[in-house]
Formats: C-alpha cells, structure tokens, sequence
C-alpha cells in the first residue's frame, strides 16, 4: 500500500509542476512571438507575390518575342480573318 501512496502523491506532484509554455511565458514575450510570426508570414506572402509577378511578366515576354511561326503554331486558325 505504501507503494500506492508514493506513487499517487509523485503523480499529483508532477500534475502541478507541469506547466505548459504558454503558462511559463509572460504576456510580453508571448506577444513578441506572436507579432515575429505575423510578419514572418507576411514576408513569405510578398515574396509568393512577387514570384508569381515576375512569371507572369516571363511568359508576356516570351510571347512578345516569338516569331510569326511560333505564333501560327500556338494560336493556328483560332483568330478573326479581319
């Protein structure tokens, strides 16, 4: 039995002694962590932006500079006689 006891008063000792992060942080911290990640995620947005930017101006310029030929293969018959 006494075993027992040991072992249900270290369990509910642990139980207190366990904090989770949040709970160990201050609000300040906490706060900074939070306001680290918003323009983490922010930056990682512009330079998505920014990548599909510069594949679109990609592609309008290869299409700018194919020749006649490639043009005919690509759009064929599809545009108007006039």
């Amino acid at each position: 039995m006494s075993k027992k006891k040991k072992q249900l008063t270290s369990q509910a000792s642990t139980n207190d002694d366990a904090l989770t992060l949040k709970d160990q942080l201050d609000g300040d911290i906490l706060a900074k962590l939070k306001a680290a990640k918003q323009s983490l995620v922010a930056e990682e947005q512009a330079k998505e932006e920014e990548r599909q930017a510069r594949l679109a101006f990609e592609r309008k310029q290869r299409e700018k500079n194919m020749s006649f030929e490639e043009l005919l293969e690509k759009y064929g018959d599809k545009g108007s006689k006039f």
